[in-house]
């Protein structure tokens, strides 16, 4: 398909999904939001990484040497460094000026103005250029748009990734990762060394925001290095693919070196109050076959109830694998998916906490995103499409809801998608957007103002690809 017929659509696409990812918000004081936040600013600040001051704000942490750590991997922290930066130069304000113990309401909106800076410049952006992505390569793949669309708003806005993507935790960011690295290496196979250095930069720095993400990022990284051989220049795009994703490892070492004193220490193996993280690998043990049924299918953390879309997807790649040019990407995006999933059930802690959904399942998101623009192009014009539409439809707006009310669910709710977002916040307009928290408007009216630019960048982008 001509590029001409779909001019504009990325950048309108773009700016929907970053805009409607950056106009929500999430609970700053929440622990895993918190503690990146805090070991940011004590690094923008001055503090060499130690939170010992807000130790007592947060139960994730990790003790080295008598002092409080981040005791996560330093990815979102190391991003959320430019947004503290800015915020504090701007309005004068740091965390140092609350004192040993800060708490209160002015501390809590310092702290709630950097989060969400940090949001919208990592996280955002990430899914942003993730939807981008896949609308890309589904044009590469079906060379229908409307495909390519169905795909990259079913990943962006279709599922819990746009919720995750107004915190600075990991999930999001990781899912969005793997789906740059498998667009950049379906575009490597006739493009420039470019994308073999994208797609190791993706994959290694999703290391580094996630550990665990070296495992379902694994059969990605053996679909590049397959793809690789079909070039003439095979060794030289091997060898700029696995630079890159080393380069990208360089500031979690350099962190664990200036922070934790040592370049292979990390956060995980002095966690505080958590016992079950020093059993197995840093709380990995083997999957446990009735914690996967529940990340699936349970009422309270079930994939299926915050992200219907993604039940159609493997269907589209099992699609993919009857074409023998499409065979080893299909078969490299369901590996993927399936680990991210195992992984998650194999956790000692694997319910997640504050949830709405299954957190720690989301990076199989983005693998699972390539099959649907297969799926929708292999559907029969009609109803067929009518309901994969209408399907979308419902997923877009239930994780509006969810990304406007409530992404961080209490474990003790029984069914979070209804009782903890739709009943109980969203039907009360107990809503979190830039325009209520920071314009003391009703959150009714901020939640209108972003129907409002959305739903025509919607309009616009259904009609652009319908016509093309």
């Amino acid at each position: 398909m001509a590029d001409t017929s779909v001019r504009g659509v990325r950048i309108v696409l773009f700016a929907l999904v970053w805009f409607s990812c950056a106009w929500f918000g999430s609970w700053e004081l929440n622990p895993n939001n918190a503690t990146r936040m805090f070991a940011a600013m004590s690094l923008a600040e001055g503090e060499h990484g130690a939170i010992d001051r807000y130790h007592t704000l947060t139960i994730d942490k990790a003790m080295f040497d008598g002092h409080y750590y981040l005791d996560k991997a330093p990815g979102m922290t190391v991003m959320a460094l430019p947004a503290v930066t800015v915020a504090d130069a701007v309005t004068g304000r740091r965390g140092t000026d609350f004192g040993a113990f800060p708490v209160g309401p002015d501390f809590e909106r310092m702290l709630r103005l950097r989060t969400r800076l940090a949001a919208a410049s990592g996280a955002a952006v990430l899914t942003a250029l993730a939807a981008v992505a896949l609308f890309d390569m589904g044009l590469i793949l079906t060379g229908s748009a409307a495909a390519a669309l169905f795909a990259s708003l079913g990943f962006a806005l279709g599922t819990p990734i746009w919720g995750w993507s107004t915190t600075v935790m990991g999930h999001a960011p990781v899912a969005a990762l793997y789906a740059i690295a498998v667009w950049a290496i379906v575009r490597g196979t006739d493009g420039g060394r470019i994308h073999a250095a994208l797609a190791g930069l993706a994959l290694g720095w999703a290391v580094g925001i996630e550990h665990q993400a070296i495992l379902a990022g694994l059969p990605i990284a053996v679909l590049a290095l397959w793809r690789a051989r079909l070039r003439v220049d095979t060794i030289a795009w091997t060898a700029t693919f696995v630079l890159s994703g080393v380069a990208a490892l360089l500031p979690l070492i350099a962190y664990n070196a200036l922070v934790l004193g040592d370049p292979f220490r990390v956060g995980y193996a002095g966690v505080v109050g958590w016992d079950g993280m020093h059993s197995g690998l840093f709380g990995l043990g083997w999957p446990q076959p009735r914690a996967l049924a529940s990340i699936l299918f349970g009422r309270q953390i079930g994939l299926i109830w915050v992200a219907p879309l993604l039940v159609i997807a493997p269907a589209g790649l099992a699609l993919m694998t009857a074409s023998p040019r499409q065979r080893a990407l299909a078969v490299a995006c369901l590996a993927s998916a399936a680990i991210a999933l195992l992984v998650n059930a194999a956790y000692v802690y694997w319910q997640g906490g504050n949830t709405t959904g299954p957190r720690l399942a989301i990076p199989a998101a983005g693998p699972l995103a390539v099959g649907l623009a297969a799926l929708w192009a292999a559907l029969p014009r009609g109803w067929m499409r009518g309901a994969a539409a209408a399907l979308l439809a419902v997923s877009i707006a239930l994780n509006a809801a969810i990304a406007s009310a409530e992404i961080f669910a209490p474990p003790t709710t029984p069914f979070p998608v209804w009782d903890g977002v739709l009943a109980d916040r969203f039907a009360h307009g107990d809503l979190r957007t830039v325009a209520s928290e920071w314009f003391g408007w009703r959150p009714w009216y901020g939640f209108a103002l972003w129907a409002t630019l959305a739903l025509p960048m919607l309009g616009w982008l259904a009609d652009r690809v319908r016509r093309a």
